[in-house]
């Protein structure tokens, strides 16, 4: 990957210690230039359907990954996550659920509305840390998104 350009990040996210938080890991990660915040999830569909004040894509270029947090004001996050995955021009965007719930039945359901990754906010700033490490390596670096990412799962990998 070329150290140079690091792909645009979406966080969409509306708890302000939760974001500082992300903005360090980020920053360890070497990914902070890369990163803009949605607070709720109706500021998240405009931002990726280039609405009003995000019209101007060389200021709010399309992310090649989304963090998704799935409680949130005005439009919930998986209604965000649904609306995504009905537009065909964000196709290989890379969305991974990271919130608070553990709940069995938001986990079957993120999958089924095709999240790619669903990861519980860990509960301190290293493992945050690790984590978006983890998903620069794999999800910004080694993978190769296709349109055919059915389900969040690439087809054919592993």
């Amino acid at each position: 990957m070329d150290t140079t350009h690091h792909p645009t990040i979406l966080l969409v996210e509306d708890e302000e210690n939760d974001v500082y938080f992300m903005e360090r890991a980020l920053e360890k990660a070497g990914l902070t230039s890369s990163l803009r915040v949605a607070e709720d999830g109706e500021q998240a569909i405009d931002y990726l359907s280039g609405n009003g004040e995000f019209a101007d894509r060389k200021r709010f270029p399309l992310p090649a990954l989304v963090f998704l947090d799935l409680k949130l004001p005005k439009v919930m996050g998986m209604d965000v996550l649904k609306w995504i995955r009905e537009q065909a021009s964000l196709d290989t965007v890379v969305v991974i659920v990271l919130t608070s719930s553990q709940q069995r039945s938001d986990i079957e359901q993120a999958c089924a509305l095709g999240a790619n990754s669903y990861l519980v906010k860990p509960s301190s700033p290293l493992e945050l840390t690790e984590i978006v490490s983890l998903v620069k390596r794999y999800w910004l670096q080694l993978n190769h998104p296709t349109a055919s990412m059915a389900g969040g799962v690439p087809v054919g990998a592993f």
